[in-house]
């Protein structure tokens, strides 16, 4: 019987592999128009590209083989890749209904999804509360439960979506959010047309363009690196991005969404909208390969340290690693590697330290960094034993 259960299992996971590989390279019928409007330095009348160059968001890691073989490792775990708890222990917070005033209150809720309270608003970045990421029911299985269950979530009055890859435009969760709450979402050009489908309306913004929340307060839509897609064959029919949130007083926000490093000029082009009082930077899903440290369209914590830098930001909270199991290293190498950066590029531990799963994190008002990392040492700092250590 667990023969035959093995066998049944194996056939399984080879039939949905296949399927997988193959709207990679079939059918266009799994095409969407998202977005049509007037081309631009990041947009051909068709689809949207990183005006720093495209490549290597589409190169696999030198040393990973043919896509298939890739393909066919990472979705079985066959890579040798270190191994990861199956779960995660969590006690869920229960947060303030408002937070008023300059106060900011932060609570990691995982991954990409962050509760950010304050000025009486509720804000969350990139929501997410399903169990598995991806089509069909199939994708990567949660491993750290939500920080905040979904039923104590105080009443939500801004989202903001990044772009549309599956564990960052969650249509389940914001299914539930709008027959709720009926929250204001912010997104960039073509997310809308799958927050849509999902039974709720979004407000769709090009880069740099804003909307007004209320008076003293509005959301930037800014630059990073990435690509979107939800079938393949609709590869960056919709656009990607980061946020800036103005604040009145205190300091502004910064969600960097999901994000390669590419030009690196972004980050500077986000402070130029004011101080940065706290930063949302991804370090997780940078390695797909061994020894790997950043990939076109993750950031490791080596640039995680650069955008930072680049910033000024007061204070910023690590997001993007540790939920779904997404790339090839271990679990806690994220937040290990970038301590060790912060410490062997003379920058403030302190001042870029993971938040607790379901932990209020109260953050003070934006004041000017004593100290700074010194990104000319950061290359030779990744070279260290200590990070070399780290699989």
């Amino acid at each position: 019987m667990a023969l035959i259960l093995k066998i049944i299992a194996a056939t399984i996971l080879f039939l949905v592999t296949a399927v997988c590989l193959a709207v990679t390279i079939v059918p266009r019928f799994l095409d969407r128009i998202y977005y049509v409007g007037p081309r631009s330095d990041h947009f051909d009348g068709e689809r949207f590209f990183n005006p720093s160059g495209e490549e290597e968001t589409f190169r696999l890691p030198a040393g990973a083989g043919g896509r298939a073989g890739f393909f066919w490792r990472y979705l079985t775990g066959s890579d040798g890749r270190p191994a990861w708890p199956k779960s995660v222990p969590v006690t869920p917070g229960k947060p303030e209904p408002r937070v008023e005033g300059d106060r900011l209150v932060a609570t990691w809720v995982g991954h990409a999804t962050m509760l950010l309270q304050t000025q009486g608003l509720n804000i969350l970045t990139d929501p997410i509360w399903s169990d598995r990421t991806g089509p069909l029911w199939f994708g990567p299985k949660r491993v750290t439960e939500p920080g905040v269950r979904f039923e104590d979530l105080p009443k939500i009055d801004l989202v903001l979506i990044s772009h549309n890859h599956y564990d960052h435009l969650d249509q389940p969760t914001l299914r539930k959010l709008w027959d709720r709450d009926r929250p204001m979402i912010v997104t960039s050009l073509g997310n809308d047309a799958l927050i849509a489908a999902a039974g709720a309306k979004a407000t769709a913004l090009d880069w740099g363009q804003h909307v007004t929340i209320r008076p003293g307060v509005e959301v930037i839509v800014t630059r990073n690196h990435h690509w979107g897609s939800r079938w393949f064959t609709d590869r960056n029919r919709a656009l990607w991005s980061s946020f800036v949130v103005k604040l009145p007083s205190g300091g502004n926000l910064f969600f960097a969404g999901d994000t390669g490093l590419g030009d690196g000029k972004w980050p500077v082009e986000a402070a130029g909208y004011g101080p940065i009082r706290l930063a949302m930077i991804p370090i997780g899903a940078f390695r797909f390969v061994p020894g790997q440290m950043e990939s076109g369209s993750h950031i490791g914590p080596g640039n995680a340290v650069r955008i930072f830098d680049r910033l000024g930001a007061a204070h910023a909270i690590p997001i993007h690693w540790g939920t779904y199991r997404l790339s090839f290293e271990a679990r806690e190498t994220p937040p290990a590697m970038l301590a060790t950066l912060l410490r062997c590029t003379g920058g403030d531990v302190t001042r870029f330290a993971p938040a607790g799963v379901g932990v209020p994190t109260e953050i003070a008002p934006y004041a000017p960094p004593a100290t700074r990392p010194d990104e000319a040492l950061i290359d030779e700092c990744l070279k260290s034993p200590e990070i070399a250590a780290l699989e």
